[in-house]
């Protein structure tokens, strides 16, 4: 190591101290540099740790859970749209019975018209040809009265079919435009839908996918991180072999200077400093030695950051939808355009539904009026039978009102047959109308509630992805800055070895090509000896210096216990670190 050894000496003095600036220069920058790139890779842990979380944060946005799961609303949805031309169909089925049904009502509701009609005719006869007898004047208007009850009923019984068929032809109408709407919008909703579905699940496997790979690369990273922060105790342990060096220098001066110093003559104290610079000179070539290879595996390490980092932001744009936007937006517009369509589809079942409950209802109001007309006959049938009796006593002027109560009571009995046949049909209406059952089982709010909810969760997902991808994009270019700023701190190569290599050259230089000869110092040198010894906080350290210096029988007595419990000391330290 003797390059540049000449202008080393040109600057520096020859001397002890002259060295000791070199290397507290040395050691300074030592411990800078190392804080500062044991800074920068702190900072950089600490970046990965937000990245693993914006990553866990995708994860859980990917994983609503069963109760939002999306795909599943979308695939009910779409099950319900595909079943919903059937369903239809078969309402229609039903609305024309319960047309044919009602029509079929009308003609046996227009003879009771015709039925109540006669009656009243007749009950005014009764009441004319009783004009002059006292006592039918208030049963023939008894009679008219509950006649006219009955013809409120029939005519009430008509109105009800009446608005039964209007609602049942506005139900036709509609159901035909419905059918045909279906036909032409529920099977490219349904199959968007269900493609829908498929690319929410693929688009879950491959973002999760990727998060795992992301996650993978960042933990490599942070475990690198780790190795390397445990590395840098090189750092440390080249700071403490250069403050051993400059120690050295310093017991030397002291020593030289003291009561045992002065007694050394000129030549003595020459080859002692001889003795001293060959120390420490091996002791900075083996420190630079070590330096060089650790540090070396530091940068190596570190420069692979680069590659990972490289291949986190790679990743981070698959994310992202390599700067196709989110695709969650885009699946969002998709559902949400899908979603006006299903509405209309609701309002048009919820308006065949309103057909049918109100067919219902005028089923059951028409016979509750069968019930009233009946019990009106039978009124009038008592009555007229009552008239009849009341004739016979009278002779002959009750012979002409026991001749129209006779056709009161016949008519009557007609009455009670449109009536038979009117109960007869009303069976069929019901089951017609009860067929009329909702097109689709999806619950009070509809399809559009399925998708309702499913668009709020794709939206929701969506923010959430938006959010956390500009988070992670933020921080993956953080973490590729902190890692380029690291490769600059820690090549610690590029200045640090060269200073201590400068440092060793001019040791070497000062040292000279010869060892001198103490031996016949041992005894007068041994407490420096003991004293530089002491300082070692490695084996290595220690086994340099007695290849240089050979231990006396008065160094080497304390020594033995501190040098063993120093190599234990060593052990520990080094497992510690490594």
């Amino acid at each position: 190591m003797k390059n540049g050894a000449a202008s080393a000496l040109s600057t520096f003095q020859a001397s002890g101290s002259g060295i000791s600036e070199t290397l507290e220069a040395a050691r300074s920058q030592v411990e800078e540099r190392f804080l500062e790139g044991g800074t920068v890779l702190l900072s950089s842990m600490d970046v990965l740790n937000r990245l693993l979380s914006s990553l866990d944060n995708i994860t859980k946005a990917l994983d609503n859970g069963d109760a939002t799961d999306t795909g599943a609303d979308l695939r009910s949805t779409v099950q319900s749209l595909t079943d919903l031309p059937i369903s239809e169909k078969a309402r229609q089925e039903a609305l024309a019975a319960l047309a044919q049904n009602g029509n079929a009502l009308k003609k046996h509701v227009a003879d009771m018209q015709e039925t109540m009609r006669y009656l009243r005719t007749f009950a005014v006869t009764v009441k004319i040809t009783g004009a002059g007898i006292a006592e039918f004047a208030g049963f023939a208007q008894e009679i008219l009265e509950r006649i006219s009850s009955g013809t409120s009923e029939v005519n009430g019984f008509a109105e009800h079919i009446d608005r039964l068929e209007k609602e049942v032809k506005l139900a036709l109408a509609f159901g035909a435009n419905a059918a045909k709407s279906y036909g032409e919008t529920v099977p490219a909703v349904a199959g968007a839908l269900n493609d829908d579905a498929r690319k929410i699940a693929a688009h879950r496997q491959n973002l999760s996918a990727i998060a795992r790979d992301v996650s993978a690369v960042a933990r490599g990273i942070q475990s690198k991180v780790a190795s390397t922060l445990s590395a840098l105790q090189i750092g440390d342990i080249t700071r403490q072999r250069i403050e051993h060096v400059q120690s050295t220098f310093s017991l030397l001066d002291e020593f030289l200077a003291g009561e045992d110093g002065r007694k050394l003559d000129a030549n003595a104290r020459s080859r002692l400093e001889n003795v001293i610079h060959h120390l420490t000179a091996a002791q900075m070539n083996e420190m630079c030695l070590d330096f060089q290879r650790d540090s070396r595996s530091v940068v190596d390490t570190i420069a692979s950051f680069g590659q990972d980092t490289h291949e986190i932001l790679r990743l981070r744009d698959q994310m992202s939808g390599g700067g196709q936007g989110n695709f969650m937006r885009d699946l969002e517009a998709s559902v949400s355009a899908a979603h006006e369509i299903v509405k209309q589809v609701d309002t048009a079942t919820r308006q065949a539904d309103q057909v049918s409950r109100s067919t219902l209802h005028t089923a059951s109001q028409l016979m509750q009026a069968i019930d009233n007309i009946r019990a009106v006959k039978t009124d009038i049938h008592y009555m007229a039978l009552n008239t009849n009796l009341r004739c016979s006593r009278l002779g002959e002027a009750g012979k002409s009102i026991n001749v129209v109560t006779a056709e009161l009571r016949i008519f009557a009995g007609k009455l009670d047959e449109s009536a038979d046949a009117l109960v007869t049909g009303l069976p069929a209406l019901e089951a017609a109308a009860g067929n009329l059952a909702p097109a689709t089982n999806a619950g009070p709010g509809g399809l559009g509630e399925n998708l309702t909810s499913a668009v709020a969760n794709i939206r929701s997902a969506a923010d959430t992805m938006e959010d956390e991808l500009k988070v992670l994009s933020e921080h993956g270019r953080e973490v590729a800055s902190k890692i380029s700023l690291l490769i600059g701190k820690l090549d610690f190569q590029r200045d640090l070895g060269d200073v201590l290599a400068r440092s060793a050259d001019m040791l070497e230089t000062l040292a000279g090509a010869e060892i001198a000869d103490i031996s016949d110092l041992a005894e007068a040198i041994a407490p420096l000896d003991r004293k530089i010894f002491k300082l070692y906080t490695m084996a290595q350290e220690r086994t340099v210096h007695r290849n240089i210096v050979p231990a006396t029988e008065e160094a080497a007595a304390p020594a033995v216990v501190e040098a063993a419990q120093a190599a234990d000391d060593e052990d520990l330290f080094a497992d510690a670190l490594f």
